[in-house]
């Protein structure tokens, strides 16, 4: 690269009071031809010049007032707010943060593996500015264009946290790999936190979802419902075809497919943020359990107990899971006499794998905490006739079997023989 073009690219970083519809156009943009531009540009999409080659940038407007799913975007406003008075931690917690420090990211690429074989040809995102939602996409007209389709997706960007769903394992590493092949060109790739949507939809509706893709939880969790949607695994295809026959036909349903996949995000983050601060009026109980159970699985106690406790008082599947839960913490924090009440409990429940699973904690508990030989071998005996008698083969944990019950209602006689009470 000749000198003059290293310092035709360092313009946009030295020029403080530069206008922004100067920011890209650092070669001559009359002598670059953009194949079906009036087409484009009927579309909100122009050009980005940097180097004699160029980009796409798409950018649409919403008013916060704009519905998407069960939500508006107002209503991440009330997301935020409601993390920062929050007594707890919780990996999703926008603490801290003010709403526009939030980038709702998504890409669309060639494949679905990784490496540099695996090319991004659509870098989306959307923040809130203002009054408004703004999504923009920056689309690579053709495989060279790499230069001016990060550098126009890097020269503002200016967040604290990602938002994406599987984007920590997907989207964010491909960024990288593709970044390297351009980093001497291009400004540096931000150091950002992330929440990924993903582990979290995974975490709370595995239990009534069979797959997590997104738009199985838009549709059956955020009342999200798309028409005349391109599926996603067409758009390598159309980007193939895009790139022979340079019409934005087919491109430019892909970049619809793209946007809604952003605006879900920003409804899905809020809808999460109402099920974890217990906001969301049609929660179900077991999505309040999977919430419970989060919050113990962090090590937030007094939050898990919270959220469980309202959960035990009833007498279904749920109550049973919530009592077992609480349980586990209070044994834990070594509270036995709370342990065992609530282990008891749970044995009159329906679930033989429950029950047998507490009748163990229960012989632990008698025997090494409560000192009680005979009510210990009662337990451990009710385990085994479950084990033995139950017309459905119970599948037990690998901890317990039927033969380690054998083996420790045999020591529980010997220390009963020796110590009867």
């Amino acid at each position: 690269m000749s000198l003059k073009g290293k310092l035709n690219r360092l313009k946009p970083h030295l020029s403080v009071n530069r206008a922004p519809e100067q920011i890209g156009h650092y070669s001559k943009p009359h002598l670059i031809e953009v194949p079906f531009r009036e087409k484009w540009e009927e579309k909100s999409v122009l050009p980005y010049f940097v180097d004699n080659d160029y980009c796409l940038i798409r950018e649409v407007k919403y008013p916060l007032s704009q519905q998407h799913g069960h939500y508006c975007f107002q209503d991440l406003l009330t997301a935020v707010n409601i993390w920062n008075k929050q007594p707890f931690s919780h990996p999703l917690s926008a603490e801290g943060h003010q709403v526009e420090e939030l980038f709702f990211f998504d890409t669309e690429t060639t494949g679905l593996g990784g490496g540099v074989g695996n090319t991004i040809f659509i870098l989306g995102y959307a923040s809130i500015s203002g009054d408004q939602l703004i999504v923009r996409q920056h689309i690579l007209p053709h495989p060279g264009a790499e230069v001016p389709l990060y550098q126009s997706f890097l020269e503002k960007v200016n967040y604290r946290t990602l938002v994406t769903y599987n984007g920590k394992s997907f989207d964010w590493p491909q960024v990288k790999t593709r970044h390297t092949l351009v980093r001497e060109h291009v400004p540096k790739l931000p150091s950002f936190g992330h929440f990924d949507l993903f582990h979290a939809a995974r975490r709370l509706w595995n239990h009534k979802l069979d797959r997590m893709k997104l738009a199985i939880v838009e549709k059956e969790v955020l009342g999200v419902e798309r028409v005349d949607d391109i599926p996603g695994f067409l758009a390598p295809m159309i980007y193939f075809d895009f790139i022979e026959n340079k019409h934005p036909k087919g491109m430019l349903g892909i970049l619809k497919h793209n946007e809604i996949d952003i605006l879900s995000l920003v409804t899905l983050y809020t809808h999460l943020t109402f099920q974890l601060c217990g906001i969301d009026r049609n929660q179900t109980r077991p999505e309040i359990y999977e919430v419970g159970r989060w919050f113990s699985t962090l090590g937030e106690k007094k939050e898990a107990e919270k959220v469980l406790s309202k959960l035990a008082i009833g007498m279904d599947a749920t109550a049973y899971q919530a009592k077992l839960l609480l349980a586990y913490q209070h044994k834990k924090e070594r509270n036995w006499e709370i342990a065992r009440k609530l282990f008891h409990e749970v044995v009159e429940c329906e679930d033989d794998l429950m029950r047998v699973e507490v009748f163990l904690e229960l012989a632990k508990i008698y025997e090494h905490r409560l000192i009680d030989y005979q009510l210990a071998i009662h337990n451990c005996q009710k385990a085994i006739f479950l084990l033995t008698q139950s017309k459905n083969q119970i599948k037990m944990k690998s901890h317990i079997t039927l033969e380690q019950f054998e083996i420790r209602l045999k020591r529980l006689e010997r220390k009963f023989a020796k110590f009867p009470g």
